[in-house]
């Protein structure tokens, strides 16, 4: 975990801890709505007060008395981040005024013996200001009124909050950190795994789908290679979004998946790959970013084979053939040892680059293996093919002609490919790009004589065509077509 100094925010319910959480951040991260416990789990951010760098933690709302679901473990997370922190922001609502809750919560954050400061939130007008005031009675010397959704006065209780802070000698960036999303539907499991992996309580898990909101980012180390592991929110089908929280819920599970470098796909293994799961797999490679198929709960399914069920998803979802399988138990461990392996294959295979040289000689065997159609009289030349970027694999065809490229041969080439460099999990971006025409060629078009040839000015054209390769990949690619591949 990080070793930056930690801010926790907390309070009873609907004060605005997730709005102050956001402004501090600069971002909006924790999902805010008039309604009461929207926020379950605590949220991470590293954040900067003027060249001090901290981390800040939001968390869910403390209310004792409160009978609504998942009540107690909100409760256990909110406690968990204040025996973290060390510094302590709770957050009260001016417009209502002091409750026995507020009064239940100073009592039990002037034990911690920790620095305390008072945010008095929704204070949206200057005139407002006095109601502060009527908080002393809190015990609390530090208070300080602020607005979180109009950013006023947010440094000033920054400053109040880490007065007397000694500043930490300056740590290091990390290097070489993977973020790795874990996504799928909802109550497939994910809350389970990541909790498994960092062997606490992490995030509140129940049988009820939707537990998770918001996408959680979790920096840990494991075998010497940094993560920022991302628990995210289940993906629902749109028409079962029956609330506007599940929406901006879905909104951020598919940035967590944008900001990723890899994702975990997670499937319920007693239910299979279902038409959401298909549709999650192919955002993640719209996104390109890599992807592994993880069945939890195996340790439930019973007279089945893996064979069979890889067999059937390889039928099933065909584009997703590439992409690395794991059966896993969350619940007893098993197997789960094994992702982190799959998980670095997969990130090294994003970052591969192979010379032109080598693709250059791998296009020479394919074509010597099956030649391209004849199509009108004419056949496909391909003149090079090189790498143009990472993260995903972006290649770029030069041809003669793009329409003499198939979508058949398109298809041999991709699967050749894959045979021969593999790129386990990763997305591959294949474009094309034809031969640019030279002044001789558009007059033959305009005079009706463009099926004529003339040695010399055939050589001159792929003359031209060499000298606008040697240019630079990035400009021919910009313009080539888009090589669509569908296994």
């Amino acid at each position: 975990m990080s070793q930056l100094p930690k801010l926790a925010i907390v309070g009873r319910p609907n004060v605005g801890k997730s709005a102050l959480f956001n402004r501090i951040c600069k971002k909006r991260i924790a999902i805010v709505d008039e309604a009461e416990g929207i926020t379950r789990d605590r949220l991470y951010y590293d954040t900067e007060l003027f060249g001090l760098p901290f981390q800040v933690i939001d968390t869910g709302g403390i209310n004792s008395r409160s009978k609504a679901m998942f009540n107690e473990e909100i409760k256990r997370q909110a406690e968990i981040a204040i025996e973290e922190a060390d510094v302590i922001i709770m957050v009260v609502d001016s417009t209502i005024g002091i409750t026995l809750l507020d009064e239940e919560i100073g009592l039990i954050l002037k034990r911690t013996k920790k620095p305390i400061t008072l945010a008095v939130n929704k204070v949206d007008n200057i005139s407002e200001e006095h109601v502060m005031y009527q908080f002393q009675s809190l015990g609390i010397p530090r208070i300080v009124a602020v607005s979180a959704t109009q950013g006023w006065h947010i440094a000033e209780l920054l400053e109040k909050a880490f007065e007397g802070f000694t500043r930490p000698a300056e740590a290091t960036p990390a290097q070489n950190l993977i973020n790795l999303s874990i996504v799928g539907r909802p109550n497939v499991g994910k809350s389970s795994l990541v909790n498994y992996i960092l062997h606490e309580e992490r995030c509140i898990v129940s049988p009820i789908p939707g537990t998770t909101r918001d996408s959680i980012d979790i920096p840990f180390e494991y075998e010497g290679t940094k993560y920022n592991l991302i628990d995210t929110a289940g993906i629902r089908r749109k028409h079962a979004e029956h609330e506007v929280v599940d929406k901006f819920a879905a909104i951020r599970t598919e940035r967590a998946i944008e900001r990723s470098d890899i994702c975990v796909l997670i499937l319920d293994a007693q239910e299979g790959m279902t038409t959401q799961e298909k549709k999650i797999a192919n955002m993640i490679e719209e996104a390109g970013k890599g992807c592994i198929l993880v069945f939890n709960k195996w340790d439930l399914v019973k007279g089945f084979r893996m064979e069979h069920v890889l067999k059937e998803v390889e039928e099933d979802a065909s584009f997703l053939k590439h992409c690395p399988k794991l059966f896993i138990s969350a619940k007893t461990g098993r197997n789960v040892e094994k992702l982190f392996g799959l998980v670095k294959q997969v990130y090294e295979d994003s970052k591969k680059r192979i010379t032109t040289h080598q693709l250059n000689k791998f296009i020479t065997l394919a074509m010597q293996k099956n030649h391209p159609p004849m199509l009108m009289g004419k056949r496909l030349r391909i003149y090079y093919m090189a790498q143009v970027s990472i993260q995903p694999p972006k290649f770029i065809l030069f041809v003669n002609n793009p329409t003499l490229l198939t979508d058949t041969y398109k298809k041999y080439i991709y699967n050749q490919f894959r045979e021969t460099y593999g790129f386990l999990g990763v997305p591959i971006l294949m474009h094309q790009k034809g031969k640019p025409k030279t002044k001789g060629d558009r007059h033959k078009k305009d005079l009706g004589l463009e099926g004529g040839g003339i040695k010399g000015e055939k050589k001159g054209h792929e003359e031209g065509f060499e000298e606008g390769f040697e240019e630079g990949f990035e400009e021919s690619f910009d313009e080539g077509e888009e090589f669509p591949i569908e296994e």
